[in-house]
């Protein structure tokens, strides 16, 4: 069995990376005979990292023999079809999904989170592609009411971002600071987002009033040079230290890093999961609704929207003191929501694999499937 893997990859965002890791890590504990083909930026690294294969999701001819020599398509997850950020992604999303389609392949909608959508073109797209898919995974409401909204009517499930599925407790960030701390540990996650930064000035002052209160601040950058820029940028703007995690880390590393510390400040989505999946509380900067959602499954406070004036840096200073006197309230309230979550997981990953393994003519992918214990035991 191939599957094809279509993605946000290849582009050193380590949410993205982190979605590949996981749904790389689900289909091969379920089915380890699976081979996997990644359409991906970077090609090399990708396959170097993952031990998988991959090609250049640029290149027309490539993709088409991908998809052409595999069993179905893996689109997602993570925030592909939208135009928020510009018109291209769900052009080109799309486009893979369709080539799929028109190769006989089955696409699978892997827990995506969808939207914005303000074209109305781009909604005639997506409705076009998803109909025509065997199977709709979305990772929140806001997701799932979107499309039906734009009228998709085959059924849309609601699943756990894969990233959940996640086993971190043995994962080390390899920082000597972070380890040897007797102060609590901020982490924080921040990005450039609108033309307007004062919003970076208000983290800035909110941080320096924890730093304040004897805590250490520790930037952990989720997109490469971009998040470290901006990290770079809102650590001048303090009167106080702050250290910040290496950029070119590992997922493991950072997933590491957000674990150990005691609350994340988050606006990038990954680390938000990064800090559930490591049962740390945190606080949420929003950009998008995808933060709004994902914040409510767990349970855990959305300060504001970045965009707007309803927040202040003493609100930051607040809300994570808050979380430090009620701390064992606040980590059992969020195990109790991630738990669940966990669980639950790896089962888009079941469904692909039973789906392409129902509908094999090989008699030899039957008899595999029967006799893997993996499989077999589940």
């Amino acid at each position: 069995m191939r599957i094809v893997l279509s993605g946000y990859y290849g582009f050193d965002n380590v949410g993205d990376e982190a979605i590949l890791f996981a749904i790389i890590q689900s289909l091969k504990e379920y089915h380890p005979g699976v081979k996997l083909t990644v359409l991906s930026n970077n090609p090399e690294k990708t396959a170097s990292s993952y031990q998988v294969d991959a090609v250049n999701r640029w290149s027309f001819n490539e993709v088409r023999k991908a998809l052409k020599e595999s069993d179905g398509l893996i689109s997602g997850g993570g925030s592909l079809l939208q135009d928020e950020t510009g018109m291209k992604s769900i052009t080109y999303y799309s486009g893979v999904m369709k080539i799929a389609q028109v190769l006989k392949k089955p696409v699978f909608i892997y827990a995506q989170g969808m939207g914005p959508v303000k074209s109305q073109i781009n909604r005639k797209i997506m409705k076009h592609v998803l109909q025509a898919s065997e199977l709709i995974t979305v990772r929140d409401k806001h997701s799932k009411n979107l499309l039906e909204r734009i009228g998709v009517t085959k059924p849309i499930q609601l699943v756990p971002d894969p990233v959940m599925g996640i086993d971190a407790g043995d994962f080390v960030s390899g920082l000597e600071s972070l380890a040897d701390s007797d102060k609590r540990v901020v982490s924080v996650s921040i990005r450039n987002w609108t033309e307007d930064l004062s919003y970076l000035k208000k983290v800035a002052e909110g941080l320096d009033g924890l730093a304040d209160n004897g805590h250490d601040i520790l930037m952990v950058p989720m997109h490469g040079k971009y998040d470290h820029e901006t990290s770079a940028r809102v650590v001048g703007m303090m009167k106080h230290e702050a250290e910040i995690f290496p950029y070119d880390s590992s997922i493991e590393e950072k997933m590491a890093a957000v674990k150990d510390s005691d609350v994340l400040l988050g606006m990038r989505l990954h680390a938000l999961i990064f800090a559930s999946v490591g049962n740390t509380p945190f606080v949420a900067l929003s950009y998008d609704p995808k933060i709004d959602s994902f914040a409510e499954i767990v349970d855990q406070k959305v300060l504001g929207n970045v965009a707007s004036d309803d927040w202040s840096s003493g609100d930051i200073v607040s809300s994570i003191e808050e979380i430090f006197a009620n701390y064992s309230k606040y980590t059992k309230q969020l195990d109790e929501k991630v738990e669940p979550l966990q669980i639950k997981a790896n089962d888009t990953a079941k469904q692909v694999v039973d789906f392409i393994l129902t509908g094999a003519t090989s008699e030899k992918q039957r008899e595999y499937f029967v006799a893997s214990p993996k499989t077999k035991n589940r």
